[in-house]
């Protein structure tokens, strides 16, 4: 199914600018609750076994140490210099990871790992090598183009020849924080860059063989300007990554913290911050990238632009994804796991994880067990999310349900996000107009349960759609 290219209409942004779910999972992490806990989790892996074909496996390694605050963050990272802090966090990961891979039957083939963070290169090249040989003692890597081992690396803490040592481990996917490089953006958000340090990152992952670069930037952070962002983005695109995320700013200091030394008044005002967006779309689209969904593009032969194309993209807590099938553990601080009809999710403090795993437990601290309807309306957001339209006749006979029946409420939204330009409609579906296409979340938000109980917070969980 060929992605639609984005149509940018400011009014229909504004109209639909509220809070709403990023749809890396459904339910969504607000959801989840202390009633789930290991001997569930156990349960949920256990069913996953025995399939005649068996079920691969993607791995998620979450590394939460940095340096130095970056403000406009909201991961979930410590802050330190103190390298030891790696090494002590490394022994309690290997004792997890052994405790979790004996959950699966080995026979079960690790078709993608992904370390993410905080930083993950906080860790040196040795000891990041080390957890890929303890992965592939406990876990059956596939072999050759079928793995996908990626990395998030900060280029100002890894040099050239550190890539290629990375490189020699396994790695073959790389993506690379920038967010801006305007040096006041820069100065206002704690994050000092330099450009050739940066393109000196990119391309050695290109010299050894990266078979996949991914640039992050960020609109709508402090101080930026249309001829600031231009400029970050003539340096990216002459850098020609494979892909690019273009996320808008969600200021959201209530959540998180570091935000705080943000100031609020040099935060670009909404207007400028769509006139950011706006920039950063028609420049992608004349540099010849693929509009996939929410915030992510990609060169035309590059995997996730074919996955789409051929209807076997996906969506989960790591993005976008080409592996569909398969179950994500999440090893680490914080990390999230889906597997079966389940979610999981480690404690979000280092104290608590780690006294689980001295424990000998699994450090399962809150999760849910997916019931029938969530599993069919998981279905629905991720077709939208990923391909930007609904054959209700095929969801209903792969569920065995009435779609029109059972999401009566749900249709019935959609003739006014019709009216407005978001979808098209017919007997036979939905698709997302292009001017719908950056309004994704709008659309799966029609048929999301859970929201009545989430809008009434004080607090707001979801950044906004724009």
């Amino acid at each position: 199914m060929a992605s639609l290219p984005p149509l940018f209409d400011p009014d229909l942004l504004r109209r639909h600018d509220k809070p709403g779910p990023r749809y890396t999972s459904y339910p969504t992490a607000p959801q989840f609750g202390a009633g789930f806990g290991e001997v569930d989790l156990r349960r949920m892996a256990a069913a996953t076994n025995g399939d005649p074909i068996p079920r691969p496996i993607s791995l998620y390694l979450h590394i939460p140490f940095c340096t130095s605050p970056c403000f406009y963050c909201g991961c979930n990272r410590i802050i330190t210099r103190d390298s030891a802090r790696g090494a002590a966090y490394l022994t309690r990961l290997y004792r997890e990871i052994a405790m979790a891979a004996a959950m699966f039957d080995r026979d079960r083939d690790v078709e993608q790992v992904h370390f993410g963070g905080g930083t993950p290169n906080f860790l040196s090249p040795e000891q990041i090598a080390e957890v890929l040989d303890v992965l592939r003692h406990h876990f059956r890597f596939a072999a050759g183009e079928r793995m996908d081992c990626s990395i998030e690396l900060d280029p100002r803490f890894i040099t050239p020849a550190e890539v290629g040592q990375l490189a020699q481990a396994g790695f073959n996917r790389a993506s690379l924080g920038v967010q801006d490089f305007d040096p006041a953006v820069q100065q206002a958000v704690n994050r000092v860059q330099g450009v050739e340090q940066t393109l000196g990152i990119i391309e050695a992952c290109r010299a050894h063989g990266f078979r996949s670069v991914n640039v992050d930037l960020i609109y709508g952070l402090p101080k930026q300007t249309l001829d600031g962002f231009s400029r970050t983005l003539d340096i990216t695109l002459e850098a020609r990554p494979h892909r690019l995320a273009i996320y808008g700013y969600a200021h959201l200091p209530n959540l998180f913290r570091p935000q705080q030394r943000i100031n609020a008044a040099e935060l670009p005002s909404p207007e400028a911050k769509l006139d950011l967006l706006r920039l950063a779309i028609e420049r992608l689209g004349q540099a010849g990238y693929q509009y996939i969904g929410m915030d992510h593009f990609a060169l035309p032969d590059d995997e996730l632009a074919r996955a789409q194309r051929e209807g076997g993209l996906h969506r989960n807590f790591m993005g976008y994804t080409t592996h569909a099938e398969s179950d994500l553990v999440g090893l680490g601080v914080s990390a999230i796991s889906h597997i079966g009809a389940s979610f999981s999710q480690n404690p979000r403090d280092i104290a608590g994880w780690e006294q689980a795993i001295d424990a000998g437990r699994l450090p399962v601290w809150r999760g849910m067990a997916l019931d029938e309807d969530d599993v069919i309306r998981a279905d629905v957001i991720q077709a939208l999310m990923c391909h930007g339209a609904l054959d209700y006749d095929a969801l209903g006979q792969r569920h065995m349900i009435d779609f029109r029946e059972y999401f009566a409420d749900a249709l019935a939204q959609l003739p006014a996000l019709r009216d407005d330009g978001l979808v098209e409609l017919d007997a036979r579906g939905l698709r997302a107009t292009s001017r719908g296409r950056l309004l994704l979340r709008i659309i799966a938000m029609c048929f999301d349960r859970y929201l009545a109980t989430t809008a009434d917070a004080a607090t707001p969980r979801y950044s906004r759609t724009v």
